[in-house]
């Protein structure tokens, strides 16, 4: 039998547990309260203004029917807004709030070097190589996940 220590699946776990756990230790530490599905909805917000909920979930690749709990927290944090859509107001579009561009900006380097401690056992040639293989499986995968990413015009 394999050991479980050169399984892909448990090797992505793991680093997804340590990728995590980093996260939160550099923005608590820098103090701010963000998870990092927060924080990838915010920045996806202040990237698009005025997306919907829908689009959102697909190009953070997260949940449609979970979304809503994400958009709320931030809601309540008072980093997002929901408006209606001038053209169909069943639609809500999310939009940034000042308090939320203040956060976007000011965790920034948290966020970095969140990312140098989740890299620091390989050397740059090593992490492009590592990015570029993570990047080739998780798009030969996509469509295998229950929330697949989705592309929009402003992200592609």
């Amino acid at each position: 039998m394999k050991d479980n220590a050169d399984r892909p699946g448990h090797l992505a776990r793991r680093f997804q547990q340590i990728a995590v756990a980093v996260f939160h230790a550099e923005v608590e530490a820098a103090g701010y309260d963000l998870t990092p599905v927060q924080y990838a909805a915010l920045t996806a917000v202040a990237a698009q203004p005025a997306i919907d909920q829908v689009t959102l979930a697909g190009v953070i690749a997260y949940d449609r029917t979970t979304i809503t709990g994400v958009v709320d927290r931030l809601v309540q944090k008072g980093l997002l807004v929901r408006q209606a859509n001038a053209r169909d107001r069943r639609v809500r579009e999310l939009l940034v709030t000042p308090q939320g561009r203040r956060v976007v900006e000011g965790i920034e380097p948290a966020v970095e070097t969140a990312q140098q401690i989740m890299l620091r056992g390989l050397n740059s040639k090593e992490t492009a190589e590592f990015l570029r293989l993570l990047r080739k499986v998780t798009d030969a995968g996509n469509e295998l996940s229950r929330a697949p990413q989705r592309e929009t015009a402003a992200t592609n």
